[in-house]
């Protein structure tokens, strides 16, 4: 993104506090920042160069455009930026290597005993779901502190009271280790582990207080028992449990699980903006773009758009809320707000949605009467060249040889000012030998444009010839022959000062270096010069296997262009079995190349 287009795009920004995403025209987001104020931030990216480094101004070249969701506080901004970090993990984000899933769940087995376990793919097998989870760490906070509270099982065996009461287990290592209590023989009662289960559900669920005044119990018995070593302990699994409470709260705690729709639309198109809630946090957010193809009425338009987002986030919430009463299957409850924490979540969630609605608008004006960006590019060349019509079609033309050994050329071909690859041609020279650039372009151009006019195709708006005054004229040779010259602008565009003839003017134009217009002219000349060299690499490659194998007596030229068709490379060829030469060139000819390559050895 330029500062042109970001100084057009600037006064559309909201002031008010939230996330801003960058992201690259195939829509891979490629940074993720908060602000306190989202228009004063991003203006901080196109501000004075000196003040930018390097990473930022890589940033800002690649972004093709930039999305916003904002939030009430500056403290909502930080948590939401963390989350999204976690799950997109951009490519100029500072990221922990370790966080490699973007989501997880933390399932609590419905079974005697249950076990609790970090899972990917939720179930609906009657076991309870804790999440999605944005990130590894959290995750690992989590389970690490339930792991370090309670002694839980985390073997398959099926603990029915039967196979207990038998004996048919034994103590593990984790009994030894004291991370299990043992339930497989006895040692722990099933209503003891149900209360652990329960404290730790209390953890997922967002019910903190119950699970502090637990742990504070704890540490005030083992500190009245003088084992201060033990109380140490809890007062360290306390801190942990504040800290993950604390950073895991962007709304209310009380909030566990919800999802949040907003509503928005005009007459061609609805707009429903999503906020995923877990445990009181915005974990995603997204808005989905509907085209209306009747006259259908909100409600059915959101009881869609609920449906396919729930689908998209695999959300398991049991209750959403939406600005007006629908019926959605699958959904235990609805919940229309009037006040409290909930609406202030709906007014965020249309907030967003009304926003993304007047961004649509302003692009729609904005594009009416604003050029493409190749428009513009051509504009700019077509001023900078006084050319009579837009430059929509260009060609290039460039020629690579070694010594004079295998001349080749090459035609390059842009459209609207983007390479054109199907188009592409490239020339093994006939009437030259030797090394005379000149005299193989005035060969190229005239067989590319005999046949183009032979085949009744349209000709370019501008040629441009790789080299200075002396491959211009012969080019213009051609033209002349084929009485195409002033029917079309013809420029040489000279290697070492980037300077641009026109024929018959000794003269050079000399065009600003930071010009679009020359980045365009370069771009076509560079790309003519890679094509033209990787084809006379081929070229050459081709031409030396090729005499190689003329050198076995008995392979002539037509057994040779076989075998190279074939084979492709000398290298592959020497590495051939005598069956595999037997089937291009026949057994006795298989031989001959065998006994050949075996005494060069």
């Amino acid at each position: 993104m330029t500062n042109e287009q970001f100084k057009e795009f600037s006064p559309t920004i909201p002031t008010d506090p939230g996330i801003y995403k960058f992201l690259d025209a195939g829509g891979v987001i490629l940074y993720v920042g908060k602000a306190k104020n989202l228009r004063n931030r991003l203006s901080s990216y196109f501000g004075d160069k000196k003040h930018i480094t390097a990473k930022t101004k890589a940033l800002v070249k690649h972004a093709d455009h930039i999305e916003f969701t904002m939030v009430d506080t500056e403290t909502d901004a930080l948590l939401l930026e963390n989350t999204l970090i976690k799950q997109h993990q951009p490519r100029y984000n500072v990221m922990l290597k370790d966080e490699k899933s973007p989501l997880a769940y933390i399932c609590v087995k419905k079974e005697r005993f249950p076990r609790v376990f970090v899972t990917r793919k939720p179930v609906r097998d009657g076991s309870t779901f804790f999440g999605p989870y944005p990130g590894k760490v959290r995750v690992d906070q989590i389970t690490d502190l339930i792991r370090k509270l309670f002694q839980l099982r985390n073997c398959a065996l099926h603990l029915s009271a039967d196979n207990i009461e038998k004996g048919k287990f034994k103590p593990c290592l984790e009994y030894h280790i004291k991370t299990c209590a043992a339930p497989c023989v006895g040692l722990e009662s099933e209503e003891a582990y149900n209360k652990k289960i329960e404290q730790i559900k209390n953890i997922l669920k967002g019910n903190f207080a119950a699970v502090k005044a637990h742990l504070k119990e704890e540490m005030q018995y083992f500190a009245e028992n003088l084992q201060f070593e033990q109380a140490q302990l809890m007062k360290e699994k306390l801190t942990l449990f504040e800290d993950y409470q604390g950073k895991s709260t962007v709304v209310n705690p009380n909030i566990h699980d919800v999802d949040v729709f907003g509503f928005a639309g005009d007459e061609k198109e609805a707009y429903v903006n999503y906020l995923k809630v877990v445990n009181g946090a915005v974990i995603h957010t997204y808005t989905l773009t509907l085209t209306k193809n009747l006259d259908e009425d909100p409600e059915t338009l959101l009881v869609y758009a609920i449906q396919e987002l729930r689908e998209k986030f695999d959300s398991m919430a049991d209750e959403i809320i939406v600005p007006v009463e629908v019926a959605v299957a699958g959904i235990g409850t609805v919940t229309v707000p009037k006040i409290g924490d909930k609406k202030k979540l709906l007014d965020l969630s249309e907030k967003n949605v009304q926003y993304h609605l007047m961004q649509r608008r302003r692009d729609a004006v904005s594009r009416t009467g604003r050029q493409t960006h190749a428009e513009r590019i051509l504009r700019t060349l077509q001023a900078d060249l006084n050319m009579a019509d837009l430059p929509l079609h260009v060609e290039c033309f460039d020629n690579s040889n070694i010594h004079g050994s295998n001349p080749v050329s090459s035609c390059v071909v842009f459209r609207n000012a983007k390479p054109a690859k199907r188009d592409y041609r490239h020339y093994n020279v006939k009437t030259v030998t030797g090394p005379n650039d000149f005299a193989s372009m005035e060969e190229v151009v005239y067989r590319r444009y005999k046949r183009l006019l032979a085949e009744g195709k349209s000709l370019p708006q501008l040629i441009i010839i790789d080299g200075g005054k002396g491959q211009l004229s012969a080019a213009m040779k051609s033209l002349r022959a084929l009485d195409l010259e002033g029917k079309v602008t013809v420029i040489g565009i000279a290697k070492k000062l980037e300077e641009i003839y026109f024929p018959e003017d000794p003269v050079p134009l000399h065009i600003n270096k930071k010009s679009e217009s020359l980045k365009l002219i370069q771009q076509a000349r560079n790309e003519a010069h890679r094509f033209a060299i990787t084809f006379h690499r081929n070229q050459r490659s081709r031409g030396f296997l090729r005499t190689e194998l003329t050198e076995v007596p008995g392979v002539g030229a037509k057994t040779a262009e076989k075998l190279l068709q074939h084979f492709g490379s000398l290298t592959r060829l020497r590495t051939a079995t005598p069956d595999e030469l037997e089937q291009v060139a026949g057994k006795a000819v298989a031989g001959k190349i065998v006994a050949y390559f075996k005494n060069q050895v």
